[in-house]
C-alpha cells in the first residue's frame, strides 16, 4: 500500500509559476513510475507528464512541452512537476499517481495508486 500527496496548487495569474510536489510513501516503495494528470472543468482527465524512478527517463505532453518541466528526487521520494508561463486552460485539478511499468505511464487503467489531487487555477 503507498499513499500518495500532492502539494503545492493554488491561485496565480496568466504567465506566472508554480510547482508541484508528489510525495509517495509507505511500506515497500515499490513503483516503476510516477505521473501527472489533470482535469480541467467539465473535460476528461488527461495525461500530463511521467518519469521513470530508476533513470529518470521522462515524457510530457506536447500540449505543456517548453513550459513544464518533470523532476525528481527519489531521497525524498518526491516528483516535481514546475509549470512555467501557465495560461488559464491549465486550470485544473492535478493529480500524480504511481504505476509498475513506465511504457503505460499515460493510461490511468495503469496507475495503480492515486492522490486526492491539487487544484491550479490560473486566471487574472
Amino acid at each position: 500500500q503507498l499513499q500518495v500527496v500532492e502539494s503545492g496548487g493554488g491561485l496565480v495569474q496568466p504567465g506566472g509559476s508554480l510547482r508541484l510536489s508528489c510525495q509517495v510513501s509507505g511500506s515497500t516503495l515499490d513503483y516503476d513510475a510516477i505521473g501527472w494528470f489533470r482535469r480541467a472543468p467539465g473535460k476528461e482527465r488527461e495525461g500530463v507528464s511521467c518519469i521513470r524512478r530508476s533513470d529518470g527517463a521522462t515524457y510530457i505532453k506536447d500540449f505543456v512541452k517548453g513550459r513544464f518541466t518533470i523532476s525528481k528526487d527519489n531521497a525524498k521520494n518526491t516528483v516535481y512537476l514546475q509549470m512555467n508561463n501557465l495560461k488559464p486552460e491549465d486550470t485544473a485539478v492535478y493529480y500524480c499517481a504511481t504505476t509498475s511499468d513506465y511504457g503505460l505511464c499515460d493510461y490511468s487503467y495503469a496507475m495503480n495508486y492515486w492522490g486526492k489531487g491539487t487544484t491550479v487555477t490560473v486566471s487574472s
